[in-house]
């Protein structure tokens, strides 16, 4: 596994979330929602088409606006087999066009209807429920494999707390209803009675973290989100009252905010949102469109430089040849007259001429030769 510092880091802008979802395949239900909640204007607009990756798969992509001026772009993942043993996998990713504020809509609660044949609002990595409280296993062996499984593959923020004692009607609602918006389907809440402190603390010990009796711990998933301090992210007490435990809420929008170096397949989605969005606006078209014309342009160019670079290496180096060749029949002569007169002192200085003369031509063969090579070269530069 890549460490932290080798993974893509979610930037400030970014929403993700991956859940399952029960019933039939959704695609039809969500065509007719967000049909609906773009004559209702709650968003601009939505696409829909196949997913490249999984043939089976339906993509939806969505864009709203938050604060009345800031775009969301969204992308939605899901599973449109006919039929499927167990429940469904669902991958949303959606970037504001500054960083997210959790005061603003949850895109999971927007996108998806509110139908009792379709429940999505489960966590993807054990099927647990996204807005409720999930009382943790009684047999030990099973809570231990659970923490396990949560810690290592799932995306949200998994936070156990412990009951110091039974609660009442309002001490078994979940805090995750207290969360801001944007983080009630990015938190799954997990609940020890108060027997199960020991076997809880001791599947957490596997984790390197333990729950304080009557407090709670957020986990610090993997990989660990950058400047995570399991001390700093833990919670003596929290009064299950009905109350609200303020010192957690924080301590969870605190978690939400630290770096997040990305899990292989939240990478993907993130980089599916960016690379492979569909959903333009007309002006985007335009601008998609000038940036092809642009770019074919500075591609002709290329070729074109290119070209003329080669020609001109082609007439440095027939040029050079011709040197060379002179230089070679210069050279022939003056060995040719050298053999076939006497010593006498005239021809001595003819020699010593044609000598000097010689190194010269040689120089320029080398000079046109190093311009040929040159030229070959930026013409390679300018063709690659």
């Amino acid at each position: 596994m890549p460490k932290s510092s080798e993974r893509l880091t979610a930037p400030e802008t970014v929403w993700l979330a991956a859940g399952r979802h029960t019933g039939p395949a959704p695609q039809t239900a969500l065509r007719e929602h967000l049909r609906e909640l773009k004559n209702r204007e709650r968003i601009q607009d939505f696409l829909e088409k196949e997913n490249d990756t999984t043939p089976d798969g339906h993509v939806f992509e969505a864009r709203w606006f938050v604060d009345d001026d800031v775009t969301v772009r969204a992308r939605l993942t899901t599973d449109g087999r006919a039929q499927v043993d167990g429940e469904r996998r669902w991958t949303l990713a959606a970037e504001a066009e500054r960083p997210w504020d959790p005061g603003w809509p949850s895109p999971a609660a927007l996108l998806w209807p509110e139908r009792s044949d379709l429940s999505w609002d489960r966590d993807a990595a054990a099927g647990l429920l996204l807005q409720d409280v999930n009382p943790l296993p009684k047999d030990d062996a099973a809570l231990r494999r659970l923490l396990k499984d949560i810690a290592r593959h799932s995306w949200s923020i998994n936070v156990v707390v412990h009951e110091a004692m039974t609660p009442d009607a309002e001490g078994r609602l979940p805090l995750v209803r207290l969360l801001p918006p944007a983080l009630r389907h990015r938190v799954v809440e997990h609940r020890a009675t108060p027997e199960q402190f020991h076997a809880v603390n001791w599947a957490l010990g596997d984790l390197g973290t333990s729950v304080p009796r009557g407090g709670a711990v957020i986990l610090s998933g993997t990989p660990a989100r950058t400047g995570f301090d399991e001390q700093a992210f833990r919670v003596r007490s929290v009064f299950l009252d009905g109350s609200e435990p303020t010192e957690l809420l924080d301590k969870v929008v605190q978690f939400a905010a630290l770096p997040w170096p990305l899990p292989d397949d939240a990478a993907a989605a993130f980089t599916a949102l960016r690379e492979e969005w569909s959903l333009l606006t007309l002006e985007e078209e335009l601008t998609h469109a000038r940036a092809l014309v642009a770019s074919y342009s500075e591609a002709l160019d290329a070729m074109t430089k290119s070209r003329d670079l080669y020609r001109e290496a082609t007439e440095l180096a027939h040029t050079a040849l011709s040197d060379m060749a002179e230089y070679r029949d210069a050279a022939s002569a003056a060995r040719g007259s050298a053999q076939g007169q006497d010593k006498h002192p005239l021809a001595k200085t003819l020699q010593r001429v044609t000598d000097s003369l010689l190194p010269r031509r040689a120089q320029r063969v080398d000079a046109h030769l190093q311009e040929a090579r040159e030229s070959e070269r930026r013409a390679r530069e300018a063709s690659g």
